[in-house]
């Protein structure tokens, strides 16, 4: 009887496996739904890194053109305007993991195939890397020591967890905190995290300031376009989504949360899935995964969390060689005469912050206590 068979690192094996991690890795990764290769995606995919040599990407921003013009028959020569643009770019690297059987024996053991296992686990990985180095960039998390919690580990300056690029503090007028004294709820752009204290919680007012300073800075903080709506994503942490939705004042969670997320097919863009609700066109979301608050001298604030608000291209990724969000590397090897089977995952990627002429594009920061 003739059978199809797929032995270690056979092509067809490996394509089979480098594309199904990829899927399932992106499917749960949280970062996956404001990702996408349109501009008016948070996360903007570049491409170009894959028909080319060399580690860095650079990508450009034009500024909008705001001269005069001419009416009539005025002279147009000599009254043109010069394009003003700006750049930033980023680095890509190889990122890889590997897990590795004992042996036939202790496979045996247990109920489960070695292989589909390391799948598993390397797709868990990799979701929980690609969404770390998200929050990193997008938080401004530049604590530089090791933290431990809610079942992760990682550290801000170790270039593994952060995309391949060191992460950027947010420039001065794109952070901001909360500031309670009494009644008094201040949003504040003395954006010291170490200022926090246990009064200055989220607020829904709050999300009215940012979308405000996001519409008024420059340059503005251009929103995501939906079928003709033009909508915001703010993402907090899962403690601050809790102190917007226990609070019982006026005009605040209770009041509004009814209106929510009513009317038209909203749901059918990705940047809905999982949302908390919608308020003043910002989609809200929470994670456990946003970053804590950075002190004076680079350690982190464990009680201290930085929401980010986020528009069109808050940040790129790129991708090298033959690996994509579709598609990673597989490679399959066997250790002491073939009793013991490695598998490695890994691609060639970079993600970062945009930042262009030395100011955050497409991202606020904004802090508050959460413990």
């Amino acid at each position: 009887m003739s059978m199809t068979s797929y032995g270690i690192n056979d092509p067809e094996a490996v394509k089979l496996w480098s594309r199904k991690l990829a899927r399932e890795s992106l499917a749960k990764a949280w970062v996956k739904k404001f990702t996408g290769k349109s501009d008016d995606s948070v996360i903007q995919i570049h491409q170009d890194m894959k028909k080319e040599a060399g580690d860095t990407l650079t990508h450009l921003l034009r500024m909008q053109l705001n001269g005069d013009g001419v009416l009539g028959d005025d002279t147009l020569e000599g009254n043109e305007e010069a394009l003003t643009t700006f750049t930033d770019s980023f680095v890509i690297n190889q990122l890889r993991h590997a897990v590795r059987s004992k042996g036939k024996m202790s496979e045996k053991r247990v109920p489960f195939k070695h292989r589909a296992e390391a799948m598993s686990g390397l797709r868990d990985w990799w979701a929980a890397r690609y969404d770390r180095a998200f929050f990193i960039h997008m938080c401004g998390f530049t604590a530089t020591d090791k933290v431990s919690e809610r079942g992760e580990v990682y550290q801000s300056s170790d270039l593994r967890y952060t995309g391949g690029n060191a992460a950027l503090a947010p420039d001065s007028s794109a952070h901001f905190r909360a500031d309670t004294n009494g009644s008094t709820h201040t949003f504040t752009a003395t954006a010291a995290d170490a200022d926090i204290t246990t009064t200055d919680t989220m607020r829904l007012e709050y999300i009215d300031e940012l979308k405000a300073v996001a519409e008024t800075r420059a340059p503005i903080i251009r929103p995501i376009n939906y079928e003709g709506e033009k909508l915001y994503v703010m993402i907090m942490d899962t403690l601050q989504a809790k102190q917007l939705r226990t609070n019982t004042d006026t005009g605040q969670w209770q009041d509004i949360q009814k209106a929510a997320m009513q009317g038209g097919n909203v749901k059918k863009n990705p940047i809905f899935t999982g949302a908390l609700g919608m308020y003043n066109n910002v989609v809200l979301h929470s994670s456990n995964r946003v970053c804590r608050g950075v002190a004076a001298d680079n350690t982190s604030i464990s009680t201290v969390r930085r929401a980010v608000f986020l528009g069109a291209q808050a940040g790129a990724i790129g991708f090298g060689d033959d690996t994509s969000l579709e598609k990673m590397s597989w490679h399959e090897e066997l250790f002491d005469y073939g009793n013991q089977l490695g598998v490695e995952a890994g691609a060639v990627f970079g993600l970062k912050k945009s930042r262009f002429n030395s100011k955050d594009f497409g991202s606020l920061v904004f802090s508050t206590y959460a413990a």
